[in-house]
């Protein structure tokens, strides 16, 4: 067996910020802290935070009055803001800045006079903050042929942003549609898409060519992760995402290997390093897999920690 271990994977800058501030807040404050939702989308991860005691919740009425609340990378909406204010709570933004910047977007846009379209998945967090942003601005569409049902003429004014975690190439499909139809249409300054969930998804379409078999760790309601998956599939390959190595182990492993495969390994961009390389160990104890490092890109980027966490600190 041939292990393709791909680079980059993993965390991006927005997830290890949001790690790393809860875990300084639960050094500084203990661990009787709330999270609005998953602070990110990894069973691993939550499951970590969950035994050091952290709770996480899906309403603010759930969190006690006065207590300290993070919200997750994945950015929350003004009514949930508003929320927290009434509940006199302790506030923590660990909102990947990426997606802050939809936010802004979105907010400009909006008292511009602009009707948005917003390329995401229904249901998912990051897209229920934005859409929170200016709701009666905002349209969802998740595919071109959605694009073919929108209400607006070639005089309105239109604006398009994206869920920072689409998959590239369905996103452009979306995009093409949506500027054949309305020529007009306005575009964010820089594209909304992250850079991690773009490099990662370049490494696996550029290495999955040579593989026999995808394997993307990361977590079921992880959309970059889902993505990256689905690149596999589109190339014809048995491609997994699991949460780690027991999914690889025994009679109920969800692929069996017969050993001399070349199996392409990644992990979205909420998958932390340690799942990696347990299941590269095991690959490697029971198949004695050789290891390839294949890099496509480097990346270099870094957020500082909110601010909200050194004033509380220094409260």
């Amino acid at each position: 067996m041939k292990i393709l271990l791909a680079t980059p994977r993993g965390f991006c800058a927005g997830v290890n910020m949001a790690i790393e501030c809860l875990e300084e807040a639960i050094r500084s404050f203990g661990s009787d802290i709330y999270v609005y939702h998953e602070i990110v989308h990894n069973k691993y991860v939550v499951d970590r935070f969950t035994r050091k005691g952290v709770t996480f919740v899906d309403t603010v009425d759930e969190v006690p009055e006065g207590a300290l609340l993070l919200y997750s990378a994945h950015g929350v909406s003004p009514e949930v803001r508003k929320a927290s204010q009434q509940r006199n709570l302790r506030t923590i933004d660990a909102t990947c800045p990426l997606v802050t910047k939809v936010h802004i977007e979105a907010i400009k846009y909006a008292e511009d006079g602009y009707n948005i379209v917003l390329i995401g998945h229904e249901g998912h967090d990051e897209v229920i903050g934005t859409m929170g942003e200016a709701p009666e601005s905002i349209t969802l569409v998740e595919s071109p042929e959605e694009v073919d049902d929108l209400p607006f003429s070639a005089d309105d004014k239109i604006a398009y942003l994206t869920q920072t975690t689409l998959s590239v190439s369905e996103a452009s499909a979306v995009i093409e549609r949506l500027k054949e139809r309305f020529p007009q249409i306005s575009a964010p300054p820089k594209e909304d898409i992250c850079y991690a969930t773009t490099n990662r998804q370049e490494a696996v379409s550029t290495l999955v060519t040579q593989a026999d078999a995808l394997l993307v760790l990361g977590s079921q309601n992880s959309s970059n992760s889902r993505r990256l998956m689905e690149i596999g599939e589109a190339d014809g390959k048995p491609s997994l995402l699991i949460d780690g190595v027991d999914e690889l182990r025994g009679e109920d492993a969800v692929i069996k290997f017969e050993g001399n495969e070349t199996v392409l390994i990644t992990a979205g961009a909420s998958a932390p390093e340690v799942v990696v390389q347990e299941c590269v160990d095991y690959l490697v104890d029971t198949y004695n897999a050789e290891v390839e490092f294949a890099t496509i890109r480097e990346e270099h980027v870094r957020f500082p920690l909110p601010k909200e966490l050194q004033v509380l600190q220094n409260a």
